[in-house]
């Protein structure tokens, strides 16, 4: 895919069917503001410049640098082993819980009705989501179902996303809209790392850090975006969106499951198409931030990492996580699991099964319960343009900040680090590390930076799900 996508005449058509599905974005999103016109107004009233809070915070009480640090001393596993709860705040943390579930269960679209033509809009959609996948190879594994079920879901009269017996009903329900088949992808996924490369330069855990900067930047786009009249986010739908940055499919959706799940499937659908071009959107970022001299540097080769090593690294990570942020556990842990059963060599059938049948079966489930969210009712509006931009900010940002924390380490740096691995920070794997490695190669052809790249890769990927134990940490309850 890469190959095809780095012709020049393929990087046009992409940048074309890209173009074109940001104008539908556009026009569809300002089509479903015809309706709600008042609200719009309303919005414009209420987003002064004297007010700069974004709605769903308001009850958040602001705090110092030091009760910051005291409140995530509490959120520890650390704290909650050695504390033990009083009835006051059993009770106060019940009542909390009550009244997220009370506001959880309203859904935002119900009742509400769309003009026909708007469900063969999103068919066409759906069309143009396979288009993409077949013709231009993005993410052909998952989009493909993606697009399937945005197709069969807006088919009027075939019921196949109504409650309670709909087929695409049953799958989202059955584990898209909890952490399901999430965590099942995470399993995969640890089945199929290689940890190694980071373990050989531990270093690199920064440039996967530094990539998060995308993700909790976007937080700052989305309350400038809600000056706009029409576009009104939540901190929750706010976090669920920031994760795109990280460029990891599967922990954005289960962020959105968590915090946003109206927003789920325009957050899953960009998630993904930026993943698959990842190609196109970093290697100008990348020749823009670093000189030449900098992009022909030459890393040494890493030491070779024991079997040891590789067994003990994910029992160390989930104990880690456990310790200092529990939120992130679902995910680190079931991504330290599957690396476990890698690298143990005991039991390898059901490495297998993991990174091979498991796999592919919840993808296609999983790619089939987020199209079947693709409904007007959720697609056309302002908020899901704004998903769009804010989740390509997000992800320009992050790949910036891992190249910037590359330049700045050499600093001190005896053996300096080529700047390109940094863009390998964002948890694309392993197709951000192999983009680092071509942008190096064809500065010079010798210069191998494929493994190097693969540290800071599967850092973003812990990274990623460090960011989203944070947001679910802060808002989830």
């Amino acid at each position: 895919m890469e190959t095809e996508l780095n012709k020049n005449q393929d990087k046009y058509r992409a940048f074309k069917a890209s173009a074109i599905i940001c104008l539908i974005a556009l026009v569809l999103s300002f089509a479903g503001c015809g309706s709600s016109s008042e609200s719009a107004k309303n919005a414009a009233k209420s987003n002064s410049a004297s007010s700069t809070i974004v709605k769903g915070s308001e009850n958040i009480p602001r705090i110092s640098i030091k009760g910051f640090f005291t409140n995530i001393g509490k959120n520890t596993g650390i704290y909650k082993l050695i504390h033990t709860e009083t009835a006051e705040e059993k009770a106060a943390l019940e009542a909390q819980e009550a009244a997220v579930k009370a506001a959880e269960s309203i859904d935002p679209f119900a009742g509400k009705t769309v003009p026909g033509w708007q469900s063969f809009v999103m068919m066409a959609i759906g069309f143009l989501i396979v288009y993409l996948a077949v013709a231009k190879g993005f993410e052909p594994l998952l989009l493909i179902p993606i697009g399937f079920g945005t197709i069969l879901v807006n088919i009027p009269g075939a019921g196949m996303g109504d409650a309670p017996h709909g087929m695409l009903h049953i799958i989202y329900s059955a584990g898209v809209g909890n952490e399901f088949f999430p965590m099942l992808i995470f399993m995969g996924i640890g089945a199929m790392t290689d940890f190694g490369p980071l373990i050989a330069n531990p270093k690199m855990a920064l440039l996967g850090g530094a990539a998060q900067l995308g993700v909790f930047a976007t937080l700052f786009g989305v309350a400038l975006l809600n000056f706009i009249p029409g576009i009104d986010y939540t901190m929750k739908q706010a976090s669920a969106i920031a994760i795109i940055g990280g460029a990891d499919g599967p922990t954005s959706i289960y962020v959105s499951g968590k915090l946003a799940p109206e927003m789920m499937a325009v957050i899953a659908v960009a998630a993904y198409s930026y993943m698959a071009l990842v190609p196109m959107i970093q290697p100008p970022i990348m020749k823009a931030l670093t000189t030449k001299k900098e992009r022909l540097i030459k890393m040494k080769q890493l030491r070779p990492v024991s079997k040891t090593e590789k067994i003990l690294f994910p029992l160390v990570l989930l104990v880690i996580t456990a310790l200092l942020l529990p939120p992130a556990a679902p995910l680190i842990g079931m991504l330290a699991f599957g690396n476990f059963v890698k690298q143990c060599g005991v039991v390898e059938r059901l490495s297998k099964t993991m990174e091979n049948e498991l796999m592919n079966i919840v993808s296609i489930l999983l790619s089939l319960g987020v199209g079947s969210q693709m409904t007007p009712e959720k697609i056309m509006n302002p908020n899901s343009l704004g998903i769009i931009l804010l989740g390509l900010v997000a992800f320009c940002v992050a790949t910036a900040g891992g190249l910037l924390m590359a330049k700045f380490m050499n600093l001190f740096l005896k053996d300096k680090i080529n700047p390109l691995i940094g863009s390998a920070g964002v948890s694309a794997v392993p197709m951000a590390a192999r983009v680092a490695n071509k942008v190096g190669m064809s500065e010079d052809p010798t210069n191998f930076l494929l493994m190097h790249a693969m540290g800071p890769n599967v850092a973003g990927v812990i990274g990623t799900a460090i960011a989203a134990g944070v947001f679910i940490a802060t808002y989830g309850f």
